[in-house]
């Protein structure tokens, strides 16, 4: 396709007559949030075409009223390797598959790991064309790249849209603000500074210790810095932990966590200079939304799932290698290695002082920005 400087991966020819789009991505909100790149491309490489959505309902939620390139959104059934949540439910998945074979798509595009489940329900859509990536033992899709796990999800769903012709049209994701929530970030004042923290993460090994945290929020409080600690029910006694931890317990620490939908989160994010998290979707979302965040990384979780900038983001890393209880090799990944029944934190040896520094230049450069009139966090 001529000059492929400055594409991801290798091109490859559009499909010719493409009116409607599918994309299936499950999992969590932040692989979403890490997908919105490649959709991007796919919209801008076959204009006028409809793209469809395949993902679970906290994407429809996110999504719903905001700008983006999906023009349906469509929340998967659950079923093995697609979509978790509950029981399996064959009858809805069976109807799910024959209401989106009747979009009658003309491409659909897998970008929802290594293919062993998610390339055969790929293909059971009745797409034209198919791409996506693939394990050695998974099913081929009409172009396929390899999935390799130690690369970044951005980067892999861009090479997985240049299967299709489809050239980058962005790097880091960005989530549109709605009208209100654009109003949200204005309001923000710089002699108010807040800090929003997120303890969890969907494996436990990846979360901070509830001292680590502690020790950032009394540095904070004591600045009179404002700390709110967000998170689902699942990390209310976490959340519980680190306010319990505090050294110098304060008025301006508090907690949400457990409280708000994720309509609610949203909020909290948007109301936040800086953003302290492990890796997990609120991380994500507040990145994409333009919040600056300090992130407490696994190395090999930073090479999938990083932020690619460092003028708003900041990361402290952890290099352990092994389990602390049995020794198992923890960089041999999903099918090349079985778990160890072990979850010790593998991020505990990062140093809260580093995080703490972080929080407080990013926070300076937030008060910064705000009092000049600068960007409020929408761009760039």
């Amino acid at each position: 396709m001529g000059d492929e400087r400055g594409w991801v991966g290798r091109a490859a020819p559009r499909f010719a007559d493409v009116r409607r789009i599918a994309v299936l991505r499950g999992s969590g909100i932040g692989d979403l949030v890490q997908s919105l790149p490649a959709a991007e491309a796919l919209a801008a490489a076959y204009p006028g075409a409809e793209l469809t959505l395949l993902g679970t309902p906290a994407h429809v939620d996110l999504l719903t009223g905001r700008p983006s390139p999906f023009g349906v959104l469509a929340a998967l059934p659950v079923a093995p390797g697609i979509r978790t949540g509950g029981p399996e439910d064959p009858a809805a998945t069976a109807a799910f598959v024959d209401r989106m074979r009747g979009r009658d798509f003309d491409l659909a595009v897998q970008l929802h790991g290594g293919g062993r489940s998610s390339n055969p329900f790929l293909l059971s859509l009745g797409a034209r064309h198919t791409v996506g990536s693939r394990t050695a033992d998974a099913t081929p899709l009409e172009r396929s790249r390899p999935y390799l796990y130690y690369q970044h999800e951005v980067l892999r769903g861009l090479e997985v849209v240049a299967l299709a012709g489809a050239m980058p049209v962005s790097l880091e994701p960005r989530l549109a603000l709605r009208p209100e929530e654009r109003a949200r970030r204005a309001s923000r004042r710089p002699d108010e500074p807040v800090v929003v923290v997120h303890p969890g993460a969907t494996d436990p090994r990846r979360q901070w210790l509830p001292g680590a945290f502690a020790q950032v929020m009394d540095g904070l409080t004591e600045r009179g810095v404002r700390v709110v600690v967000v998170g689902s029910a699942e990390d209310v006694p976490v959340a519980e932990a680190i306010l319990a931890a505090q050294r110098r317990p304060s008025g301006l620490a508090s907690s949400v966590a457990g409280q708000q939908p994720l309509s609610g989160l949203v909020e909290q994010l948007l109301g936040a200079d800086v953003v302290v998290a492990c890796d997990s979707g609120p991380r994500h979302v507040a990145a994409a939304l333009g919040v600056r965040t300090v992130g407490v990384y696994w190395v090999g979780n930073l090479v999938n799932a990083g932020p690619l900038g460092r003028s708003r983001h900041r990361v402290q890393v952890s290099f352990t290698s092994a389990c602390a209880v049995c020794g198992a090799d923890l960089t041999q990944v999903g099918w090349t290695a079985e778990r160890c029944a072990h979850d010790p934190s593998i991020v505990a040896d990062v140093d809260p002082a580093r995080v703490l520094a972080d929080v407080l230049e990013l926070l300076a450069d937030a008060r910064a920005e705000r009092t000049a009139g600068g960007p409020d966090g929408t761009a760039g």
